[in-house]
């Protein structure tokens, strides 16, 4: 029984196989139809390709060969037209350059007439500006000539008037004149005729110096002067200004040093004869009348430091002399500042009392301002209540006939509530 099962098993795995061995020979078979088919489709295809190569290679020689006789009519179509254009722009230009010559020699013409007489015009302009130019210049020259002429003259009148000043010069009491007239200009330019008096004995002794200066005093209405008086040593000078000129070094120095004696003369007798402390000042002032004379005071080495210290007198030219008046009359300032002070004081105290009166008055004005604000201010409270009122009124007499027939009775009542509000308000 088993091995008949066996022997049926066998078989149908014999047929199974039989089966499959059959299926692939049949595939077989058609994979190499297949393959034959494939070979076959491509040999024709490479067969349509060669034949379209060729097709493809002989359309390109056919258009190459078209091309190449259009581009060989189109090359000498372009040759013919630039020759032809070429030969129209020369000519063109042929007869543009005769037409700018013609404009040119026409213009070339033209210039040189203008420029010839613009020469004639400039010639003559010339001729007649040189003339005019020379002749102003010869008068200009003469003119000068004769006011040369007029300024010698006047120099020779001048250098005789030095001379003669010269020779006012040399009296004494005419140069102390002239001392004194420039030391009283400057005093009357400076100060106030009440500030300065002229020949006083400050010392009580008959001693008057020149010019004095009233100077507050330790005691109202008694003043304490400075006294100023004026020196112009000439010949000392005028012999040191020759002995620079020649340049003698030796006749410099002793002219200087006999002009250094002059001035402590000066200022010994000064010292002695005007200065009186507590009636004066403690110092006073020498006035040099010119800044050259003063100048070579300075000069010499000591000199006006040791006049200062022994005699209590201080050298002064024009313009220092200037200098200390202007700072005297600065302290004349300060003195009446400080006299004043009491009375702008008291002004200031009255201001004071005045301006507390007129604070109270602006505080009385505001209140009133405040109040006015304020009834203003209810006024127009009323007036809008009116208005509104008024308003209320107008719509109904535009509200139609049934406010015209109520119109009659309705006035006395809106009348008397309108009075009503005021009233009220």
């Amino acid at each position: 029984m088993f091995s008949a099962a066996v022997v049926v098993l066998l078989l149908v795995v014999v047929i199974l196989n039989l089966v499959l061995l059959s299926k692939l020979q049949g595939q077989n078979l058609q994979e190499t139809r297949l393959r034959d088919d494939i070979g076959r489709a491509g040999q024709q295809q490479a067969l349509e390709s060669r034949s379209l190569r060729e097709e493809l290679s002989a359309g390109i020689q056919r258009f190459s060969g078209q091309n190449d006789q259009r581009a060989e009519a189109l090359r000498t179509a372009v040759t013919q037209q630039l020759l032809e254009m070429r030969r129209d722009q020369r000519n063109e230009l042929e007869a543009l350059r005769a037409a700018v010559d013609q404009r040119l020699l026409a213009l070339q013409n033209g210039n040189e007439k203008k420029l010839e007489q613009m020469r004639q015009t400039v010639d003559e302009k010339l001729q007649t500006t040189l003339e005019t130019r020379l002749g102003e210049s010869f008068r200009l020259v003469s003119e000068r000539l004769e006011q040369v002429q007029k300024g010698l003259g006047e120099m020779q009148n001048l250098a005789s008037g030095v001379g003669d000043l010269k020779r006012v010069l040399t009296n004494v009491t005419t140069r102390g004149a002239w001392g004194e007239v420039q030391l009283e200009n400057l005093l009357t330019q400076m100060l106030s005729p009440e500030q300065f008096e002229r020949n006083v004995s400050p010392t009580g002794s008959g001693e008057r110096v020149e010019f004095a200066i009233k100077l507050p005093g330790p005691n109202a209405g008694t003043p304490v002067w400075l006294p100023v008086d004026a020196k112009f040593p000439s010949e000392t000078y005028q012999r040191l200004a020759t002995a620079a000129e020649r340049c003698d070094v030796e006749a410099v120095e002793v002219c200087a040093k006999e002009l250094e004696a002059v001035v402590r003369a000066c200022a010994k007798t000064f010292s002695g004869k005007y200065l009186s402390p507590p009636h004066t000042t403690d110092f006073g002032i020498l006035f040099l009348a010119t800044e050259g004379l003063y100048a070579e005071a300075l000069r010499r080495p000591g000199l006006a430091e040791a006049i200062q210290r022994d005699f209590r007198v201080v050298l002064a030219g024009p313009t220092t002399f200037a200098a200390l008046l202007n700072s005297l009359q600065m302290g004349f300032r300060t003195l009446a500042i400080q006299q004043r002070s009491g009375e702008v004081w008291k002004l200031l105290g009255d201001v004071k009392t005045q301006f507390g009166k007129y604070s109270t008055v602006l505080e009385t004005i505001r209140k009133r301002l405040d109040q006015a604000t304020a009834t203003v201010d209810q006024a127009a409270i009323r007036t809008r209540a009116i208005e509104k009122r008024l308003k209320d009124v107008e719509a109904q007499e535009s509200d139609g006939n049934l406010i015209e027939e109520a119109a009659p009775d309705a006035e006395p009542v809106e009348a008397g509530r309108l009075i009503r509000l005021a009233n009220v308000s």
